[in-house]
């Protein structure tokens, strides 16, 4: 893995992290325009479109980490978590 996140990431993660970030700021710029115009239904809207936002950055952000386990396993740094069937059966 490089010292760098973002060339070890995966094609997923990049486009959730530049989705956030498009949908975000669009959301940012829809409450503004609707604070100068006095448009209530232009802000609430604005705010949902901002709620999507961090939520599509949150799944970015497991991805991420669902990716970078993945890597820990392949590299031998983490043992590989047994399937849930193993771990019933052994209990």
């Amino acid at each position: 893995m490089t010292n760098t996140p973002w060339e070890a990431s995966s094609g997923l993660y990049k486009k959730l992290a530049f989705g956030s970030m498009i949908i975000s700021g669009t959301g940012i710029i829809l409450a503004i325009i609707g604070v100068n115009l006095k448009n209530q239904p232009l802000m609430y809207t604005a705010i949902g479109i901002i709620g999507v936002g961090v939520l599509t950055h949150l799944v970015g952000m497991t991805v991420r980490a669902r990716d970078a386990k993945a890597w820990r396993v392949s590299q031998g740094l983490v043992p590989a978590s047994r399937p849930r069937r193993e771990r019933k059966k052994k209990s």
